[in-house]
């Protein structure tokens, strides 16, 4: 029987130093914070720095820009002028003519979606998305931030998903969650950031590896 691997996502990284001591680590995707009111916002020069080291050093690594309702113009101008990102993570409210946009101008760049989850009816509005995008992430709903809580969405809310594009698990992961969701959960990747720092957008390594080791 094949068992594929769940794929590992660390979020939130603000250095080349913990870029590359994580990628080292063996993980899938790194994620660096566009957003600005984030306390993991990185600078657009800091990124592309970031970024251009972790093509050079480990570029099977997936490099994934996180961005939250940023206008969409501003978007496809950088994307044009940029060969940084791999993977363009939307964390906002996009809707599906947003999506669609970039997807009609961009087809050699991953678009992700990122849902926050409250209810259960706000899974009903991720299936209509999936022509335009690569990737589902799902992530707790928090009135305080779009991302980096640390809060789980209720498991309830997570038995039997499917969908038609590979999906992400995001929000509270920590070691001792892990098991449980690979077993009972099965997301195609997780996502984790605040569970393994020392300060928003400091990471501790050493948790990080017994993190990614655990999964």
């Amino acid at each position: 029987m094949t068992v594929s691997k769940t794929q590992i996502k660390i979020c939130g990284i603000t250095s080349v130093t913990q870029a590359l001591e994580i990628a080292k680590l063996g993980v899938d995707a790194i994620g660096i914070i566009s957003v600005k009111e984030s306390p993991r916002y990185v600078l657009p020069l800091k990124k592309r720095k970031i970024f251009e080291t972790l093509n050079e050093f480990f570029p099977k690594v997936k490099r994934v820009s996180v961005i939250k309702n940023a206008p969409i113009n501003q978007i496809l101008e950088e994307l044009q002028s940029s060969k940084n990102e791999d993977v363009l993570q939307l964390h906002g409210d996009e809707n599906i003519s947003y999506c669609k946009k970039l997807r009609e101008n961009f087809q050699q760049i991953e678009l992700w979606k990122a849902f926050r989850i409250k209810r259960a009816k706000d899974l009903e509005k991720i299936p209509p998305y999936s022509n335009f995008i690569d990737d589902v992430l799902l992530d707790s709903w928090n009135k305080e931030t779009y991302g980096g809580s640390g809060i789980r969405i209720k498991k309830k809310y997570l038995d039997d998903l499917k969908f038609k594009n590979n999906w992400w698990l995001a929000g509270g992961i920590s070691i001792d969650w892990v098991k449980n969701i690979i077993k009972d959960i099965k997301p195609n990747g997780i996502d984790i950031s605040s569970s393994i720092e020392i300060t928003p957008g400091i990471k501790d390594i050493a948790k990080t590896k017994e993190l990614i080791n655990s999964i």
